[in-house]
C-alpha cells in the first residue's frame, strides 16, 4: 500500500529535468563517500602490492573473508536510510531519532560479534582449503581488520541517517579526510617508515581499522552537535517497534548483500586455489570493478532515497521516474569508465604491481573487468530503487539465482576447470551481473506498474 496521496499521480511529482538535477545533487556526495569507503581498501591493496605479491595475497584473502560479514552487517542497518527517507517524504522527520538510535544499537552488537568471530580466521581459511602459508598470513590481517567492523557499521548508521534527511555532504567530507589519513598510516605501517614497524598486510589492515573507527566517531559527533535534535527527534531512545521494522528490512537486505559479497568472496577463494600470482592478479581486476561499483552504489543510495521520498508521499509516477533516472545516469557514467579502463589496461594493472608475472595475468583480467562495469552498476541501482519501495525479499531471491546459480558455477568452470585463471573468474562475475541486471530491471518495472494500479 502506498503512502499518502494518489497512487498514480501527485502534484508534487518532479519533472524529468528536476529529477535528474535532484538525483545528481544527492548522488554526487554520496558517490564520493562510497568511492572513499572502497578507496581505503583499494589504496591498501595498491600499497601492499608494492610490498610484494605474497603480502597482497594475504590482504586480498583477508578482505575476501571479512567483506561478506561486513556487508551482512551493513545490510542489517541499511533500513536506516529507507525508513528515514520514507518518513522525510511523508513529512514525519521527527521519527529520525528513533530510527538512528535503534540502528546504532544493532550496529554495536553485530560489530562486536563479527570482530570476535574474525579473530579465529585461520581455521576458517584452512577449511576453505587455502595453502597453509597463505592461510596463516591472511588470518593475521583478518584478525586486525575485523576490529574495524564496529566502526564501519556505526559509520554506516550515521551516514544513512544523514543521507535520508538530504544531508550527504558531512559523510563525504569525513570519508575524504579518512582517505588522506589512511595513506599516511599505510606508508608508515606497511613499509616501516617514521619509526613504525614494517608490518606489510597487517599494517594495511591496522591502518584501515584505525581510520574506520575514527570516521565513525567523527560522524556520530557531527550528528549529535550539528543536527536539530527537536526537528529530527534525536532525543528519542531506541524503540522495539522500530527495531522490528529495521530487522524486517535489514534481514533480506543483509542477506542480499551477503549473497552478493559471498559470491565474490568465493571467486577469491577459487583464485587462492590457483596460487599467489592468480590471487594477486584477480585482486587487481576485482579492485578495478569495485571502485566504480562504489560510485554506482552512491547512485543506488540516491535511487533509494528519491524513490523513498515518492513512496512516502504516495507518488507512483515519481517512483518510476526516480528509478529510471538513476539507471540512465549510472549507465552513462560507467560506460565512460569502462572505455577508459578497456583502452589502457596495462596502466591500470601497473598501479597495483610492478612484478612481471603478476601483470601478465592481471592485464586480461582487467580487460574483462571493464566489461563487467555496466551490468554490475545497473543491478546495483535497481536493487536500490526496489529497496526504496520496501521491496526486499524477491530481489534477495533474484540475487541468489544470479550470483550463486550463475556467477559461482560460471567462474569455477571458466577460471578453474577451463584454466583461464583470473580472467576466467572475472568472466564468471560478468555472467552473474548480467543475469542480476536483467532480473532486477524486470522486477522494478513490474512493481512500479503494480503500484500505479493501487
Amino acid at each position: 500500500m502506498l503512502g499518502r496521496g494518489s497512487a498514480s499521480t501527485n502534484p508534487m511529482t518532479p519533472t524529468v529535468r528536476h529529477e535528474i538535477a535532484a538525483t545528481v545533487r544527492l548522488a554526487t556526495p554520496v558517490m564520493i563517500s562510497r568511492v572513499g569507503i572502497l578507496t581505503l581498501v583499494s589504496v591498501d591493496s595498491a600499497m601492499t602490492g608494492h610490498a610484494g605479491a605474497e603480502e597482497l595475497a594475504y590482504y586480498a584473502l583477508a578482505m575476501a573473508v571479512q567483506t561478506p560479514i561486513m556487508m551482512l552487517g551493513i545490510g542489517l542497518v541499511m533500513g536506516t536510510v529507507i525508513l528515514t527517507a520514507q518518513a522525510h517524504g511523508a513529512g514525519r522527520s521527527v521519527r529520525g531519532g528513533e530510527i538512528l538510535s535503534s540502528a546504532v544499537c544493532i550496529a554495536a552488537v553485530i560489530g562486536l560479534v563479527a570482530a570476535m568471530l574474525l579473530s579465529w580466521g585461520e581455521p576458517l581459511l584452512a577449511w576453505l582449503r587455502q595453502p597453509p602459508d597463505l592461510a596463516v598470513g591472511a588470518a593475521s590481517a583478518l584478525a586486525i581488520i575485523g576490529w574495524g567492523i564496529p566502526g564501519v557499521l556505526l559509520h554506516a548508521c550515521a551516514t544513512f541517517f544523514l543521507e535520508g534527511i538530504g544531508r550527504p555532504i558531512p559523510g563525504m567530507v569525513v570519508m575524504l579526510v579518512a582517505n588522506v589519513v589512511n595513506i599516511a598510516l599505510n606508508y608508515a605501517l606497511i613499509f616501516g617508515h617514521w619509526g613504525a614497524p614494517e608490518m606489510g598486510a597487517d599494517g594495511a589492515a591496522l591502518a584501515t581499522t584505525i581510520v574506520r573507527t575514527a570516521a565513525a566517531l567523527a560522524l556520530l559527533i557531527f550528528v549529535a552537535v550539528a543536527i536539530d535534535r527537536r526537528q529530527h527527534g534525536l532525543q528519542v531512545r531506541p524503540r522495539v517497534s522500530v527495531l522490528r521494522n529495521l530487522f524486517a528490512l535489514g534481514v533480506p537486505v543483509g542477506l542480499s548483500l551477503g549473497l552478493e559479497s559471498g559470491a565474490f568472496a568465493t571467486m577469491m577463494v577459487f583464485a587462492g586455489w590457483l596460487g599467489e600470482i592468480q590471487t594477486a592478479a584477480f585482486q587487481i581486476g576485482f579492485n578495478l570493478v569495485a571502485v566504480p561499483f562504489m560510485a554506482a552504489l552512491g547512485l543506488s543510495t540516491a535511487a533509494s532515497i528519491r524513490v523513498g521520498y515518492a513512496f512516502g508521499r504516495g507518488d507512483a509516477t515519481g517512483m518510476r521516474r526516480a528509478g529510471w533516472t538513476a539507471v540512465g545516469l549510472v549507465v552513462g557514467f560507467e560506460a565512460l569508465v569502462s572505455v577508459v579502463i578497456f583502452t589502457w589496461p596495462n596502466a591500470f594493472a601497473g598501479l597495483y604491481s610492478e612484478e612481471t608475472d603478476v601483470l601478465l595475468v592481471a592485464i586480461p583480467a582487467v580487460i574483462v573487468a571493464a566489461i563487467v562495469l555496466i551490468p554490475d552498476a545497473v543491478q546495483t541501482v535497481c536493487i536500490g530503487a526496489l529497496r526504496g519501495l520496501s521491496d526486499v525479499w524477491t530481489p534477495t531471491l533474484l540475487f541468489l539465482v544470479s550470483f550463486w546459480g550463475v556467477m559461482v558455477p560460471a567462474g569455477y568452470w571458466l577460471g578453474v576447470v577451463a584454466g583461464h585463471g583470473a580472467a576466467g573468474l572475472m568472466g564468471g562475475i560478468a555472467a552473474g551481473c548480467v543475469a542480476a541486471a536483467l532480473c532486477l530491471l524486470v522486477r522494478f518495472q513490474r512493481v512500479t506498474r503494480e503500484r500505479a494500479l493501487v
